[in-house]
């Protein structure tokens, strides 16, 4: 039997879409009224917070009995200290359990998938049904986890930053940003669209994407297809793509993609007066400013994510 007071469960959850509209018109019938106005229909909304709502609630039923449970919402998850045993329980989407676990260093993380009819994903390997069988396992160490490499910034002045997908550095509004990048031992004045540094897992988002770009004007032009590393979710590299480089006479874009291994670095500086930005897993708000003088070094974190399987 397990002792309920020993254990702490965190669970991490998000506001539903029927939530931020509410939040945003400030009534459900005004809500309704918009969003039916525009011939869309909102019962779809109400469906998919009730189904949410349940499937919390089940979470709730399958950890009381265990464990001490404390709730937070997405939006806090940056001010929140995490203890060395906690168990956190994500019920969301693939991007929430994303966006957790780079807060998390080494806890277990367990992603529950809340409506598998309408949502899938690589991060979702339970439903609130399995807590029941996988939550005592994982209170008395007798679990499986993957293991989830994860990058990390850190500025000049002392500010970190964890991704487990991607970083992007470059200007907010996506026009060109301008700064030195220094990739082992070689520099170059650049001004891009910005830069993307992937983790192993992240190679199948936005790294994919772009590649898919390169090999299709590969393929335009008959020069084949370009070669990918082969990663996985426990790599010990990150890779980095140059985005739209631009040369000119003060600019150069001959270091535009490369890996950054184990215990090496990519250092970038800032050119830029304003708007400078550095973010992870596409949350804008949780950000470094990369202004005029900023430098950042960017390597392979030493903490790692784990999620149960």
């Amino acid at each position: 039997m397990t002792d309920r007071g020993m254990n702490k469960v965190v669970l991490i959850k998000r506001r539903t879409r029927y939530e931020e509209l509410k939040r945003r018109y400030n009534t459900v019938e005004q809500a309704r009224f918009y969003i039916e106005h525009l011939g869309a229909d909102f019962s779809d909304y109400e469906k998919e917070d009730a189904v949410y709502n349940q499937v919390l609630e089940q979470v709730r039923s399958c950890v009381r009995p265990v464990a001490r449970l404390q709730e937070i919402d997405r939006e806090y998850i940056p001010n929140m200290i995490f203890g060395e045993k906690d168990i956190v329980i994500a019920v969301g989407q693939d991007g929430l359990v994303a966006n957790v676990m780079k807060y998390l260093d080494g806890q277990p993380l367990i992603g529950v998938n809340p409506d598998p009819a309408r949502w899938d994903g690589v991060l979702l390997p339970f439903e609130a049904g399995d807590l029941q069988r996988i939550l005592p396992a994982v209170i008395n160490g007798s679990f499986s986890a993957k293991s989830v490499t994860m990058g990390k910034v850190e500025s000049k002045d002392g500010q970190v930053l964890y991704a487990v997908n991607d970083f992007f550095v470059g200007v907010e509004n996506h026009s060109s940003a301008r700064y030195h990048i220094n990739y082992r031992n070689r520099i170059e004045n650049q001004s891009s669209s910005g830069i993307i540094i992937s983790t192993g897992f992240g190679m199948t988002g936005w790294h994919k994407s772009v590649m898919a770009q390169f090999n299709g004007m590969a393929k335009a032009f008959n020069l084949g297809s370009i070669p990918e590393p082969a990663y996985d979710w426990s790599s010990r590299n990150l890779t980095f793509q140059v985005r739209e480089p631009y040369p000119s006479r003060f600019t150069q874009a001959e270091i535009v993609y490369g890996q950054i291994n184990d215990n090496e670095n990519l250092i970038l500086t800032s050119d830029m007066s304003e708007k400078g930005v550095v973010f992870s897993d596409g949350i804008l708000d949780d950000a470094i400013e990369f202004n005029a003088g900023m430098q950042i070094s960017i390597g392979v974190a030493d903490r790692i994510g784990r999620l149960v399987n």
